[in-house]
């Protein structure tokens, strides 16, 4: 059975009022349907609606830019003539000037069920933008690739907000980018027009693969569903000195660092029994970002069964044993990041100072693990479960 997506039944499931109006259009690589067609492609020939100007968010609408934290700047489309507007560079929120010949803005971008990849985020400023003038926003809604159940990690604490954590939710939050949109509409932005194309076929407990949908990187360190399994987790290696294995073929499932000795360090992580996942021992010389040209000391992460592994205790455990066993080594990334100036990297990651102080107070993951899970299901039984579209 193929999941069909928001994109794939845009042209059924477009409510009639909509017919006709000017659209702006969000859309990143892996906007394409069951078909390998682009949302461009499909939307520019619809008779649905007029396409007036592309928006793109962090990686470009090519998905050009390869490294994190790199801007890309707006240009006029050879193809079409038509302005694309870049959310991450001179601005992240559309501008007024940017929104001026629209009347709905459409979103279609692929999420990987994580707080801190920041398509969702783009989403929200656009959301934001376009509750302030009145105009629509139209979310085609696809698959959670982690699964729409498992929720794990911190909630964000509003003193931390970034670019990678605008509003709280845990950090694997279990939901579609549509019911994410139809959360940011309830608590934020009431009077928002808002109009969710859900999927047909979805089922929350589905991993991508599962699907019958094609992967497309939906950015360039994204390269495959292993690489989303474990990224809840290993994101957090950004906010610290240790590599996320940027630079390399496998970034966020090998890390590592040139002081680390990597037999030494497995030894200490099997002492925290972690479901679901080995770690291998080896060497890496990252060609770009931490570390380039240097040949470093870590391990890669090999999945053994992805509904026991939990990627944010994975990662917590695997810092913690790093600055436990490298005590000399200052862990911490300084600013700035992510358009933060003065906040550690790794507490707005986090969401909050509470699990940094955790690690070097040399609390148990056991105790750590007890307070993100308390926050979490708060979360998800006071907040999350009012927003979901799909049983």
């Amino acid at each position: 059975m193929v999941v069909k997506t928001g994109l794939d039944l845009f042209h059924v499931s477009l409510p009639k009022k909509y017919k006709g109006l000017k659209a702006g259009l969000l859309i990143h690589p892996a906007s394409i349907n069951r078909h390998f067609k682009h949302a461009c492609q499909l939307l520019l020939n619809s008779t649905k609606i007029e396409i007036k100007a592309f928006f793109g968010p962090q990686h470009g609408i090519y998905g050009q830019t390869q490294d994190n934290m790199i801007e890309w700047h707006s240009f006029i489309d050879a193809k079409t003539g038509l302005p694309v507007f870049s959310l991450y560079g001179e601005t992240r929120k559309p501008t007024d000037e940017m929104l001026k010949d629209i009347d709905v803005m459409i979103i279609d971008l692929q999420d990987i069920g994580a707080r801190y990849y920041t398509f969702i985020w783009t989403m929200d400023l656009c959301m934001e933008s376009c509750h302030k003038l009145g105009k629509s926003v139209i979310v085609l809604d696809r698959p959670n690739p982690i699964t729409g159940i498992e929720i794990e990690g911190t909630v964000l604490d509003s003193n931390f907000k970034s670019f990678v954590g605008q509003k709280p939710l845990p950090i694997r939050h279990g939901m579609t980018i549509g019911e994410i949109g139809n959360y940011l509409k309830g608590l934020f932005y009431p009077q928002l027009d808002l109009f969710v194309i859900k999927m047909r076929g979805w089922k929350r407990e589905m991993w991508f693969d599962e699907t019958g949908l094609p992967w497309v990187m939906p950015s360039p360190n994204m390269p495959t569903l292993n690489t989303a399994i474990v990224y809840p987790g290993m994101c957090l290696l950004e906010g610290t000195i240790i590599s996320e294995g940027r630079g390399t073929t496998r970034p966020f499932e090998i890390f590592g660092a040139p002081f680390i000795d990597p037999e030494k360090l497995i030894k200490r992580l099997k002492e925290f029994k972690l479901k679901g996942v080995l770690f291998r021992p080896l060497w890496f010389q990252p060609t770009f970002q931490k570390y380039a040209g240097e040949l470093c000391g870590g391990a890669q992460l090999h999945i053994l069964d992805r509904n026991s592994f939990k990627p944010f205790r994975t990662a917590v455990a695997i810092i913690k044993a790093i600055y436990d066993l490298y005590p000399k080594h200052t862990l911490w990334r300084p600013p700035p990041y992510e358009y933060e100036q003065v906040k550690k990297p790794f507490d707005i990651l986090v969401g909050s100072n509470k699990l940094r102080s955790f690690i070097e107070q040399g609390v148990s993951l056991k105790i750590m693990e007890e307070w993100w899970l308390e926050q979490s299901f708060i979360f998800n039984r006071d907040i999350r479960k009012n927003f979901l579209l799909y049983g």
